[in-house]
């Protein structure tokens, strides 16, 4: 068997991976080795924001399902994870989004020093070149380009109009002082373009860094406690990758514990179970899992153009002028569903056409969609080995929606989305109110618990923002070294004590950031 060796292998190249390599690629010296399953995410399908949709149930998607979900009517919830250099940041919808103050200084209130919003806030700056310009909240000079939407259609300002309207404040920066309010969010986007993970961090690399891509991590050969190799999977050809100095997993919610239970880390009794030999006893690999389930309410519109033509004229004025119709954008917001709380415990996304089928039917219909879901979820899953062979995809029960105080909060918050229904400001744009929107199924038929369920069961789905499943304080510590051993850490939205208020790409380049800094400073 074929081996080489790097002194960092950092296996995954997602938003936290690409961090995590970038940054430990500039130590004078330093070998560094990626390993990604996927292909480069080069041309139009990853450049072009509007095209991330042809990403979905691709060869560029893991693909991944949940078992049958007992809330969600007995439905398996699609999971699309991103199968490329740059994983799901080179197929998301690019909403830059760090979530609340609140929610680190609360990781750091759960046991885990040194993660509370004070000690964060420079990673985030650090990694940010934000168009806006440096403040206390925002850095200039980073890799990663955030950009103010280029191209906002009237009915998106038009729903944070209704928002206003509604009583709530506009907010033109989520990630600044208050989170509360509706406003457009920026985007990881550069001259209107996508600007993944690995666009900022991978790119500018220099020679140190070598990626493997189309390489698929099997398992981790031991040495006692210490990770001597990555067995690999290239192209049919399996060899192993020889690790002189740190491992750090960063293959993501479902990836990254399913390597770790492919190689023996895990629950000793689930291992034997499921046919695999326990190596180290670490029992909470693969619990914990949590994601934004929610729902999105459609309405027809006539207001043209609402969909972003797929045209040659259009694809140059993206690349020419970095605008258009093909620069994709979305609204928010971050809502309270009652003055006793805190922190917002409702998020909304608003965007262009009708959402059917979990957003995976073609957008043949004009309009608009938005819709809630709970900020910081409590039901809580698990992803599990479903069988020996390292190729079978993991088993993930999400459990959606279990917990009945969390079914109670998005009820609400389906509530407060029909209410922005009736909004002039959006209102008057709308070729479909919510009781002729209800009666082609894309909207609640009313406001009853049982209707609201119904709804629920039938078009809840993921936003795609699983983690959890290597906690901090139950599977890693606070400088994210996996329990036990050695040389391994992990670093992706995994490793997550507890929901963020917010979308999970730029908390997750943060933890790459963090893993690369805790490395080189032993």
């Amino acid at each position: 068997m074929e081996t080489e060796s790097y002194d960092y292998v950092v296996v995954g190249s997602g938003s936290a991976g690409c961090a995590a390599a970038g940054r430990l690629a500039e130590l004078s010296g330093a070998r560094v080795c990626v390993v990604e399953a996927g292909p480069p995410a080069k041309g139009r399908l990853f450049e072009i924001p509007t095209l991330f949709s042809q990403q979905l149930k691709s060869a560029f998607d893991w693909d991944y399902q949940t078992e049958p979900e007992p809330q969600l009517g007995g439905r398996r919830a699609h999971l699309p994870r991103g199968r490329a250099v740059g994983g799901t940041s080179s197929m998301n919808t690019m909403a830059y989004v760090r979530g609340n103050a609140w929610d680190y200084d609360n990781w750091r209130a759960l046991g885990n020093e040194g993660w509370g919003y004070e000690d964060v806030l420079p990673f985030f700056k650090r990694s940010e070149d934000n168009e806006r310009g440096a403040d206390d909240f925002h850095g200039v000079g980073g890799p990663l380009t955030v950009s103010d939407a280029r191209s906002v259609h009237p009915l998106l300002e038009a729903w944070v109009e209704a928002g206003v309207e509604f009583g709530y404040r506009r907010n033109p920066d989520f990630n600044g002082a208050d989170q509360e309010g509706f406003g457009v969010f920026q985007t990881t986007q550069r001259d209107g373009r996508r600007c993944s993970s690995a666009v900022a961090f991978l790119e500018p690399a220099g020679d140190n860094l070598t990626v493997l891509h189309s390489t698929l991590a099997l398992r981790i050969r031991w040495d006692g406690t210490r990770a001597a190799a990555l067995e690999v999977d290239h192209d049919g050809e399996v060899r192993e990758i020889g690790i002189d100095g740190e491992l750090v997993i960063s293959a993501g919610a479902y990836n990254s514990p399913h390597l770790l239970l492919q190689s023996g880390v895990g629950d000793p009794d689930e291992l034997r179970a499921a046919g695999l030999t326990p190596a180290h006893p670490v029992p909470e690999v693969g619990k914990n899992l949590r994601d934004h389930a929610g729902c999105f309410l459609s309405f027809l519109s006539d207001a043209p153009p609402v969909l972003g033509p797929d045209t040659s004229a259009e694809e140059k004025r993206l690349l020419e002028r970095g605008d258009g119709p093909m620069a994709w954008c979305e609204a928010g917001a971050f809502l309270k569903t009652s003055e006793e709380i805190e922190v917002p415990d409702i998020q909304m996304h608003a965007a262009l056409g009708i959402t059917r089928d979990e957003g995976l039917a073609a957008a043949t219909d004009h309009g608009i969609s938005w819709g809630p879901y709970v900020a910081r979820t409590t039901s809580l899953g698990a992803v599990e080995v479903r069988h020996p062979h390292p190729y079978a995809k993991p088993r993930i029960r999400h459990s959606y929606l279990s917990d009945p105080e969390e079914r109670r909060l998005l009820r609400r918050g389906l509530v407060m989305a029909m209410e922005l229904a009736d909004q002039n400001a959006v209102a008057r744009h709308l070729g479909t109110d919510l009781k002729s929107s209800a009666a082609i199924g894309l909207a609640p038929r009313d406001t009853s618990e049982e209707a609201l369920d119904e709804f629920i069961a039938a078009n809840a789905f993921s936003f795609y923002h699983g983690m959890g499943t290597c906690a901090m304080g139950h599977v890693v510590d606070a400088r994210l070294r996996v329990h036990g051993l050695d040389n391994v850490r992990v670093a992706d939205t995994s490793v997550m004590p507890a929901m963020p208020t917010g979308n999970l790409n730029a908390p997750a380049i943060m933890i790459g950031e963090r893993v690369a800094d805790f490395v080189k400073n032993p």
